[in-house]
C-alpha cells in the first residue's frame, strides 16, 4: 500500500521544480539577446514573455515553497517527471507567438522534442523562421542532452546532496565522479570543449560549401548542437541535404558518435585511458551492432536499386546509420524517401539502429548498448553451460571500468528494461496502425519518438491527428527519462487518492 504524500511531499516537489523553470527562464536569455540584436521585434517580446513567466513562477514557488528538508528518491524522481512535464510549457510559448505552429499543443511538441533531443517537427516554413527562435530550439536540445534538471540544480544547489537524488532520475545510469556537482561540472566541459572544436569544423566546412561566414557560423552553431546532443533538429527543412556536401556529412559524423558515448567514457579517455574503448562492453556492443546493420542496410539499398553506385551507397548508407544508432536524426535525403525509395530491408535496419541507441549516461536515447551487451552475453553463458560439461564452472565477465562477473542482478533490470521499450515501440506503432498508417510507417515513427531517433517518414506534420501528437509526447518523455521517473510521479497521483495515510 502506498502512502498518501503530505504537504511536505509537495513542497520539496514544487520547489525544486520551480527552480529547474527558474533556469528556463534564463536560458531564454540567449535567444532573447539574438532577437534584440537582429531586429526580430515580434519574437524578442515573445521571449521576453515566455522568460518572465518562467522566471516568476520559478521565484514565486522559491520563495513560496522553500524548506531545506533533504529529498528522498522518490522525491527525485517524481520532481524530474513534473520539471521535464513543465519545463516544455514555459519554452513553447516564444515558439507559439513566433507564428510557425498551428497552436499550442503543437509548439509544446516542438519544445518537448527539443528537451527529449528527439528532433522531430511540427515547425511550419522552418526556413523562413526567425534565427532566434531557430537558436532556441537547437538551444534546448542543449539543454536537454546535458540533462536540464540536474544541470540547472547543480548551478543554483549549495550542496551536491540536495540534488543527488535527481541525477538517476533523468536515465543516467552511473556518476562520472561521485559528487554529482562535479560530475555536472565535467559534462559542460566536455560540451563546451567539443563544442569548440565541433563548431570550428563545422564552420569551415559549411563555408566551403558556398555559405557565407556569418550565416555559416550560426548554421555551424546550431548544427553542432543537434549533432553532440543527438537532438536532430536542423536549420533547414532540407537538414544536412541543404548542404549539399559531403564533407559537412563527415564532419557530423564524429560529432554524433561522441555525443551517443557515455560521459563515463569521455572522462576516462580525457585521462588517456584510450584502451577502455576497446574492451569497453558498451562500445564493443554499438560497434558490433551499427556494423552488422549497417551491412544488412547497404545489401537492402543494393538490392532495390536505390543507389548503383558504390560511393552515394556508402555515404548515404553511413551517414544514415551512424545519425539512426545514435539517435541524432539528421538525414541528407527527404524523410518520405526511406518509405518510398529505399526498399523494405534498409528502412527496417534504421528502425532496429533507432531502437538500440547509444550508450547509457549519454546524451542518446534508446534501449542502450549496456543493456544488450549484458544480454548477449547472459545469452553466451547459457550457450556455454549446454555445451560444457555439467560439472564445469561457466564464468562470463563484464568490462565497464573494471572487470566484473556477470550475474542475474545484472542480467535481470536489463532484460526487464528492454521488454518495457519494446513495449513502448509497439504501443506508440499500434497508435499509428489505429489511425490508418501501415505497419512500416508506425514502426518507424513511433521508434523514432520513443528513441529519440528522430528521423521521419513524414507521418509527423502539422496536420497530423492530435491524440497521436499526445502519444509520441508521451513516448517522448517515458523514452527520455527511462520509466522510473514517469512512473514515479504515476504513483504520487495514485498514492493521493488511493495511499494509506
Amino acid at each position: 500500500m502506498l502512502f498518501r504524500p503530505d504537504r511536505e511531499d509537495f513542497r520539496l516537489i514544487g520547489f525544486y521544480t520551480g527552480k529547474v523553470l527558474f533556469g528556463v527562464g534564463c536560458a531564454m536569455a540567449v535567444p532573447l539577446a539574438v532577437a534584440v540584436a537582429a531586429g526580430e521585434t515580434n519574437e524578442a517580446y515573445g521571449f521576453l514573455i515566455g522568460l518572465s513567466l518562467a522566471v516568476t513562477v520559478g521565484r514565486a514557488t522559491s520563495w513560496l515553497l522553500a524548506t531545506d528538508a533533504p529529498l528522498r528518491t522518490s522525491h527525485g524522481l517524481a520532481t524530474v517527471a513534473s520539471a521535464w512535464l513543465l519545463a516544455p510549457v514555459a519554452a513553447a510559448v516564444p515558439l507559439l507567438l513566433s507564428g510557425h505552429y498551428l497552436g499550442f499543443l503543437d509548439a509544446y511538441f516542438e519544445a518537448m522534442s527539443g528537451f527529449a533531443t528527439i528532433g522531430l517537427t511540427l515547425a511550419n516554413d522552418l526556413d523562413h523562421m526567425a534565427r532566434s527562435v531557430n537558436l532556441w530550439r537547437h538551444l534546448m536540445q542543449f539543454l536537454g542532452g546535458q540533462g536540464i534538471v540536474v544541470v540547472v540544480l547543480t548551478i543554483f544547489a549549495s550542496a551536491g546532496a540536495r540534488v543527488g537524488a535527481l541525477y538517476t532520475g533523468e536515465g543516467r545510469e552511473e556518476k562520472v565522479v561521485p559528487n554529482v556537482i562535479r560530475t555536472a561540472q565535467f559534462i559542460w566541459r566536455v560540451a563546451l570543449v567539443y563544442g569548440l572544436i565541433g563548431t570550428a569544423a563545422l564552420w569551415t566546412t559549411i563555408m566551403l560549401a558556398g555559405v557565407t561566414p556569418v550565416t555559416a557560423l550560426y548554421h555551424a552553431v546550431n548544427l553542432f548542437m543537434a549533432a553532440f546532443d543527438t537532438g536532430g533538429f536542423s536549420p533547414q527543412s532540407a537538414s544536412v541535404a541543404f548542404y549539399r556536401s559531403a564533407s559537412v556529412e563527415f564532419v557530423l559524423l564524429p560529432i554524433m558518435v561522441a555525443g551517443a558515448f557515455s560521459f563515463a567514457l569521455h572522462y576516462l579517455l580525457w585521462q588517456g585511458k584510450f584502451r577502455e574503448l576497446f574492451r569497453n562492453i558498451e562500445a564493443r556492443a554499438l560497434a558490433v551492432s551499427m556494423t552488422v546493420l549497417y551491412l544488412i542496410a547497404v545489401i537492402g539499398l543494393g538490392r532495390s536499386g536505390t543507389f548503383t553506385d558504390f560511393w552515394p551507397l556508402f555515404r548515404q548508407g553511413l551517414f544514415h546509420m551512424v545519425s539512426a544508432h545514435t539517435t541524432t536524426g539528421l538525414s541528407s535525403v527527404p524523410g518520405r524517401m526511406f518509405f518510398t525509395d529505399w526498399g523494405v530491408l534498409a528502412p527496417a535496419m534504421l528502425v532496429s539502429a533507432m531502437a538500440v541507441g547509444g550508450m547509457a549516461g549519454s546524451t542518446a536515447g534508446g534501449i542502450k548498448g549496456i543493456r544488450v551487451g549484458l544480454i548477449a552475453k547472459s545469452l553466451r553463458q547459457d550457450i556455454r553451460k549446454v555445451l560444457y560439461p555439467e560439472d564445469a564452472s561457466v564464468v562470463e565477465t563484464v568490462h565497464t571500468v573494471r572487470d566484473r562477473p556477470l550475474d542475474e542482478r545484472m542480467v535481470r533490470p536489463a532484460a526487464t528494461i528492454l521488454l518495457l521499450w519494446l513495449a513502448l515501440y509497439f504501443g506508440g506503432a499500434l497508435a499509428g496502425l489505429f489511425y490508418g498508417y501501415d505497419l512500416q510507417m508506425s514502426m518507424f515513427e513511433s521508434t523514432a519518438a520513443a528513441s529519440s531517433g528522430g528521423l521521419s517518414v513524414g507521418v509527423v506534420r502539422p496536420e497530423l491527428e492530435w491524440p497521436l501528437k499526445v502519444m509520441y509526447i508521451l513516448q517522448m518523455v517515458v523514452g527520455r527519462l527511462e520509466f522510473i521517473a514517469p512512473f514515479a510521479l504515476v504513483g504520487y497521483v495514485i498514492a493521493i487518492f488511493r495511499g494509506r495515510a
